[in-house]
C-alpha cells in the first residue's frame, strides 16, 4: 500500500483507508483492510461504530492510524474533552491518533473548541488534530487559533466528500491544502455506489470509466479509488461490509492510473 505523509507532521498514512459510517460491524472487514495496508481507520462518534471498531482491532492497536471525529454539539472546551474521554473508552484504546471536528458550529467560537484539542494534546489522549467538512477560511481560523494555544501543533487534515463525481475541492481547497501541506481524506469516492447509474451521474462520465476499466484490466471502483488518490496530498476511505469488496477496494493492483487515463476521466466530469 501507498503511504503518504500526514501534513508535515513526519507521520504518514496509507493512500487508502477505510471508512466505517454504516458499518455493521464485522471484524473480519478491518482486520482484512488492516492486513492489505489500509490501516487508516476512520470513525466518529456520530456514526455509532466506534465499539466495533475497538472490538474489531483488539490486539493488533498497534498496527492501526485511528482516527474518529467529535460531533458539532461537543465543541465547547469542557463538552469536547468530555466527548474524546467517550471515544477513548468505546474504541478501547489509551490515545487518538487524529480527532477531527466533525462539523463547524458557528454557535461555538472556534478558539474555544481548539483550546479543548490543546489540552487533549497536552495531555497525551490525541496525537494530530484535523477536521471534517471545513471551508478554507474555517480551516485557517482554526489552524490559528490551534497554534496559538498549543505552541508548534496546526490543523493537519481537512475531510471531505471527493470523487470523480464530486470535485468541488478542486476550486479552493484542494489547492490550498497542496500550498500549505495539509492532508485532504477524500470520503465517498464510490458515492455510495451511486457511480453505478448512469442518471445520478454521466453517461460520457460511464463510457469514459468503462474504457479505463478495460484498458487496466480493473473494476470501476478500483479505477474510482485510484483516480481520488492521484494527488500528492489525497488519501481516501471507501467503505464496505463486504469481505469479498476488501480485496477490490484495499487489495494491491498491477496498474496505475497513466497521466491520458486520469485526464480523460477528469475531462469527461468536468461539467457535472
Amino acid at each position: 500500500m501507498d503511504r503518504r505523509p500526514l501534513s508535515n507532521t513526519g507521520e504518514t498514512i496509507p493512500s487508502i483507508g477505510i471508512g466505517t459510517w454504516r458499518y455493521l460491524g464485522d471484524p473480519l472487514i478491518l482486520q482484512k483492510a488492516i492486513e492489505l495496508g489500509a490501516n487508516l481507520i476512520d470513525t466518529a462518534e456520530a456514526y455509532e461504530t466506534e465499539e466495533f471498531v475497538g472490538k474489531a482491532i483488539s490486539g493488533i492497536r498497534t498496527q492501526c492510524f485511528i482516527a474518529t471525529k467529535v460531533s458539532g454539539q461537543n465543541l465547547k472546551s469542557k463538552d469536547l474533552v468530555n466527548a474524546c474521554e467517550r471515544s477513548l473508552v468505546r474504541l478501547g484504546i489509551d490515545t487518538i491518533d487524529l480527532y477531527q471536528v466533525h462539523w463547524p458550529n458557528s454557535n461555538i467560537p472556534i478558539s474555544e473548541t481548539m483550546e479543548g484539542m490543546a489540552k487533549l494534546l497536552e495531555q497525551g489522549k490525541i496525537r494530530f488534530v484535523g477536521v471534517s467538512n471545513f471551508s478554507v477560511s474555517q480551516m485557517q481560523a482554526a489552524n490559528e487559533s490551534l497554534k496559538s494555544l498549543s505552541g508548534n501543533h496546526g490543523i493537519v487534515s481537512n475531510q471531505v466528500p471527493y470523487s470523480l463525481f464530486n470535485r468541488e475541492i478542486e476550486e479552493e481547497l484542494l489547492p490550498f491544502c497542496e500550498k500549505n501541506h495539509i492532508t485532504v481524506i477524500g470520503y465517498s469516492p464510490l458515492e455510495q455506489g451511486r457511480f453505478l447509474n448512469e442518471v445520478d451521474s454521466s453517461h460520457i462520465v460511464h463510457e469514459v470509466l468503462a474504457g479505463v476499466v478495460k484498458e487496466t484490466g480493473g473494476t470501476a471502483a478500483q479505477v474510482l479509488i485510484k483516480w481520488a488518490i492521484q494527488k500528492n496530498w489525497t488519501v481516501t476511505i471507501p467503505q464496505t461490509n463486504k469481505i469479498l469488496r476488501v480485496d477490490e477496494n484495499f487489495g494491491p493492483t498491477k496498474w496505475e492510473l497513466t497521466k491520458d487515463q486520469y485526464k480523460a476521466l477528469s475531462d469527461a466530469s468536468k461539467d457535472l
